[in-house]
């Protein structure tokens, strides 16, 4: 079995594409750390209080995770202005900033707005890793395959809430 090490493609595009793009999803990652105690704080039912402080200690990792992947590339661990990501957090804001403290629809506000950053992590590991593979970097795929999971796993819980009470709740809702 040929196994293509990191330094084989060190020099190739793809490589620096990847790179680029592990950038753009660690300074997501970096700044999610920041945001999610405020979407917790903001938010009115204690599961998805706990499902926000829950995984802002799993993004915790997945920045810890990054920098082993930078390592392991040979890179520097360097954030870059991810536009995607800015543009999700600051509808969050305003989601926040548009509806009413302790009521359901915030917290349908404030689950649309998790998802969206769930979506876009899921489709950014998801090519990563596709990436990954085809430089030959297994290790560094399996990686973030864990963070894939976690991504994964954030988004049905944020569906579970929503479903079980929140949506019903929030419909009721006086304006």
């Amino acid at each position: 079995m040929n196994h293509t090490k990191a330094s084989d493609v060190q020099d190739s595009l793809l490589m620096e594409f990847f790179a680029d793009e592990l950038k753009d999803i660690y300074w997501a990652e970096k700044h999610l750390v920041q945001t999610l105690p405020k979407m917790a704080k903001n938010a009115t039912t204690d599961k998805l209080v706990k499902a926000f402080e829950k995984h802002c200690d799993e993004t915790k990792e997945h920045v810890i995770r990054l920098e082993q992947v930078f390592e392991m590339i040979g890179k520097k661990a360097a954030a870059k202005k991810c536009d995607a990501m800015a543009g999700i957090i600051a509808e969050g804001e305003s989601i926040i900033s548009d509806t009413k403290r302790d009521t359901m629809t915030r917290d349908v506000g404030l689950i649309l707005a998790g998802q969206k950053a769930e979506h876009y992590e899921i489709a950014t590991y998801g090519g990563l890793i596709n990436v990954a593979k085809t430089l030959g970097l297994s290790d560094v795929a399996k990686i973030l395959v864990k963070t894939l999971k976690d991504e994964k796993a954030a988004d049905e819980k944020l569906s579970g809430i929503a479903e079980s009470s929140v949506n019903r709740k929030a419909s009721k809702e006086e304006a």
